[in-house]
């Protein structure tokens, strides 16, 4: 599993390291020797300025320049600060460093040098100001390697703390942290190498990360691949709830849904919808709905196991009373688009009845109508969904090109395979057929949320450039195949 570890955790895993017997100032050595193996497998020995800070990330940048120098580098090296201030282990690096030490100023960048960004690492906190931000805005256009993380780019967050320069190549050690894969901080990290620097993997038995990398290695156990001896009534029975006008939204979903594995997909819809939706693909099943109350005596059937709520159901009463009733029925549920927005005055009254069968998947907007009040929008994308899913109790997905799943245990994943090709109208409505073809064929709410949003992001990137909504769920076959594959 692709762990991701929090700068608090990161700090931990460092601590238990040494309390095992790792010495810290061998913890640094191994730090700067990774760095310097990865900048000299890709780059020629060439001018080079190595820029300290004055914590840990600076002492690694000492060390980085002594065995760059070494190795017949031209090296210069800049501290930020003063050599008396540092303390611990950076103290013990820079008493190795053999060539002079130079203040810190952007000057030591004339000549378009390599830049080794060693000034500050994921545990930042504060804004660059002064001197700090001037040196990392005179990076720009140059080659940067990043120890640890482009310096002013917070750890856990990806957010950047005034300015932070564009790296061609990031090297972290042990684990990744949130900031390498969240937005905007992805983009910034360039090229991420994670180093071994000699932690003992044990250390997470300890720490018990809950935050990962959406990777198959994380449910492809669990996936619901068809058994021999089995029928299309074992693989489950989802609904999809149609509207009147947007019928495309349904008829992508329920596909989607089929694609995925869903023994059967049923569409019910208004009943002067019935010709189009009827119209569309075969395999889909189409109920005419003729009241109010037919959704509700339609989910009576114990085999329809799992229901759709939103793609083009139109906002409002109908639409809220809806949700009500698949509540009310107990199906493992994904609401998505107006199944979230009708209920925008009235959140409580949606959150309040969930539970962890429950997938919310959300666009930044509709997050924040739905959970603005009771989980805020000024945190980082972690925390806020972590906490929507703690406040309603279901799995909460929040889309985006850095998508974020949480489950209301804390579990969170960061999914990093979507193309952004992937942003046109409705391949959201294709990634909620998806997570409802899975929840119907009884995997939990956490895992068929990730399953599928890795699937829609592996079918992005198998189609590529041009890609319609309507191309996704054709492409699942080739992407399941391959999946199956791995074992």
């Amino acid at each position: 599993m692709d762990e991701l570890l929090s700068v608090a955790e990161m700090y931990r895993a460092d601590q238990l390291a040494i309390a095992a017997g790792v010495p810290g100032p061998a913890l640094m050595e191994a730090a700067g020797a990774a760095v310097v193996r990865a900048v000299c497998e890709r780059w020629a020995p060439h001018p080079t300025a190595v820029l300290c800070g004055p914590g840990n990330n600076g002492g690694d940048g000492f060390v980085i320049a002594r065995l760059l120098l070494e190795a017949g580098w031209p090296v210069r090296l800049a501290l930020l600060g003063t050599r008396s201030a540092l303390t611990g282990d950076a103290a013990v690096a820079a008493e190795r460093w053999p060539g002079p030490i130079e203040a810190a100023d952007p000057y030591i960048l004339k000549g378009n040098p390599l830049v080794i960004d060693a000034l500050f690492g994921a545990g930042l906190s504060r804004p660059l100001d002064g001197l700090a931000r001037a040196i990392v805005e005179a990076m720009e256009g140059r080659t940067v390697v990043a120890v640890d993380v482009p310096s002013g780019l917070h750890g856990d967050s990806g957010r950047v703390l005034g300015a932070a320069p564009q790296a061609a190549l990031t090297v972290t050690f042990f684990r990744r942290k949130p900031g390498h894969v969240l937005l905007p901080g992805r983009t910034l990290c360039g090229e991420v190498v994670v180093a071994d620097i000699g932690i003992p993997e044990r250390v997470l038995d300890s720490i018990a990360p809950q935050t990962a990398v959406n990777e198959p290695s994380l449910w492809h156990h669990r996936f619901p691949w068809p058994a021999l001896d089995g029928h299309k009534y074992a693989r489950g029975h989802a609904v999809v709830l149609g509207g009147a006008r947007m019928t495309g939204a349904a008829r992508l979903a329920s596909v989607a849904a089929l694609r995925a594995g869903a023994g059967l997909v049923t569409i019910a819809c208004p009943q002067e919808a019935f010709p189009i939706y009827a119209a569309g693909c075969a395999s889909v099943i189409v109920d005419p709905l003729e009241d109010a109350d037919t959704f509700a005596r339609l989910l009576q059937d114990p085999r329809k196991n799992a229901v759709l709520i939103g793609p083009g159901a139109g906002r409002g009463g109908q639409t809220r009373a809806a949700v009500m009733a698949a509540l009310d029925a107990r199906r493992a549920c994904v609401l998505d688009a107006d199944a979230l927005t009708s209920f925008a005055e009235s959140a409580d009254e949606l959150l309040d009845r969930l539970d962890q069968r429950c997938v919310l998947t959300p666009h930044e907007g509709e997050f924040a109508r739905l959970f603005g009040d009771s989980v805020g929008m000024d945190g980082d994308k972690l925390s806020r969904v972590r906490a929507a899913a703690a406040r309603s109790g279901a799995v909460v997905v929040l889309k985006g090109a850095d998508t974020v799943v949480a489950a209301p245990d804390g579990r969170a994943v960061v999914n990093v395979n979507a193309p952004p090709d992937l942003a046109t109208a409705g391949t959201g409505d294709v990634l909620a057929g998806i997570v409802l073809g899975l929840l119907a064929q009884g995997m939990d709410g956490f895992e068929a949320a990730c399953t599928a949003v890795w699937l829609h992001g592996e079918a992005g990137r198998a189609l590529g450039p041009g890609l319609i909504s309507d191309d996704l769920a054709g492409a699942l076959p080739g992407v399941l195949k391959a999946l199956k594959a791995q074992g």
